[in-house]
This record gives structure tokens, sequence and C-alpha cells, in this order.
């Protein structure tokens, strides 16, 4: 009889959170009239209006000094001109960092083992897979994520303002990689062929097949730029 009992609660509990969710689902999902221009802006500025302070550590109560042969795990990271201070375990990758405890989710997250070039970022002004980069080895230097290439203004960037001109992305989701991989790529090369943007982007996957939409964005900023 106690386990009817229970069981009955269960099931009555089950059908309330599904009932729940649904109406939930339905004051969350109105139906948007947006073009495509505006959805493909919003891709490529993805991060500018985000705040990342909800997973900032802002101080530590512990004076403690590491164990000796342990990895020190509260470090200061320079990201996108800003010094942040992060609790960070030894296997962390940048882009666990960036995303997890930082908010900054414009990195995205394909492979996670080097091959894809969504989790791009600029290390130094050197585009960088940050899924393949562990955080703790990145101390001391500056570091720059989709969400700081804007103006302070925030203005576009003129390889962000490309892109959104020439209507390259797809689906989007490769997009602040490539992004980012052509910004590093006009710091060393103001005024690249289209054979050498070709090549500095093969390392940038992109599922939908838009790669000549994404030169043809590259040659258009490098035009801005220089």
């Amino acid at each position: 009889m106690a386990s009817e009992m229970f069981c009955e609660t269960v099931d009555s509990d089950v059908e309330k959170a599904h009932q729940a969710a649904a109406e939930h689902a339905e004051m969350e999902s109105p139906v948007m009239n947006m073009s495509r221009r505006d959805f493909i802006k919003g891709i490529i500025a993805t991060g500018i209006a985000v705040s990342s302070s909800g997973f900032l550590i802002g101080g530590c109560s512990g004076s403690d000094a590491p164990a000796p042969g342990s990895v020190e795990r509260l470090i200061s990271l320079n990201i996108n001109g800003r010094v942040r201070r992060v609790d960070v375990l030894p296997q962390e990758t940048l882009a666990m960092t960036l995303r997890n405890k930082l908010g900054l989710t414009g990195t995205k997250l394909g492979c996670d083992r080097g091959e894809c070039g969504a989790c791009t970022v600029l290390i130094d002004d050197v585009a960088s897979y940050s899924c393949s980069t562990l955080t703790h080895r990145i101390r001391g230097k500056s570091i720059t994520t989709i969400e700081g290439l804007a103006g302070e203004n925030g203005e576009m960037h003129p390889v962000q303002q490309a892109f959104i001109d020439e209507l390259g992305p797809q689906c989007g989701y490769c997009t602040p990689g490539q992004v980012m991989s052509a910004v590093g790529l006009l710091k060393i090369s103001p005024s690249p062929t289209r054979e050498e943007a070709r090549i500095a982007m093969s390392g940038n996957l992109c599922r939908c097949g838009a790669y000549d939409n994404y030169l043809n964005s590259v040659m258009r900023a490098a035009g801005e730029v220089s």
C-alpha cells in the first residue's frame, strides 16, 4: 500500500512538473519577426551587452599559501582590458574559464579538441584555440574575446561590421571564432591576398559551408582596416 501511494505521489509530481514546463515555454517563446540581417548582427556582436560579472570572484577570505608542488587556484587574468580574479582548476582550459567562470559565452565550444576553431580568441594578439589552452599557462598575457572587440561607445569593430555587411554567417555558431581569426590575421597582415586569407582562416570550420562569405567579409574588412 505504501509503495502504491509513493508511486501515485511521484506520478503526480512529474505531471505537475511537465505542466509547469509547458506553461513556461509558452510564456518564454514569443514569435518574433526578425530579419536575417538583424539575426546576423546579433550573432556577430554576441556578448556586447552581456554582463559578465555573475561568475566573477571578487576576493578571497583566506591567505594560506599553496602547498609545495600544487598549483595556485586563485589567479589574475587580463581579459578584454580588465584584470579579473578567478578560481581556476589545474586542468581547466581557457574556454571553460571564459564560459563557465566569467560568463563570456561568446567564445563557443565545438569539437573541444583544437580542430574546429569555434573557440578562437586572441592571446597577445595571436589567434589561439582556447579549448586546448590551459588557463594557468596564460597568466601575464593579454586575452581578447569576441565581447572585447567593440569600441567604448559600442560601435562595431571593422571586422564585425564587414561580416554583417557581407551577410557572412549562416547558423552563426562558428562566427565568433571566424571573427577572432580574421582580427588576428589583419593585425599581422593588414592587406592580405585572398589566398593568404583563405590559408589563415583554414583553421576555422563551418558546417554550413559559408567559406566564400567569410572570405568576402575578411577582404572587405582588410580594406577598412588598412
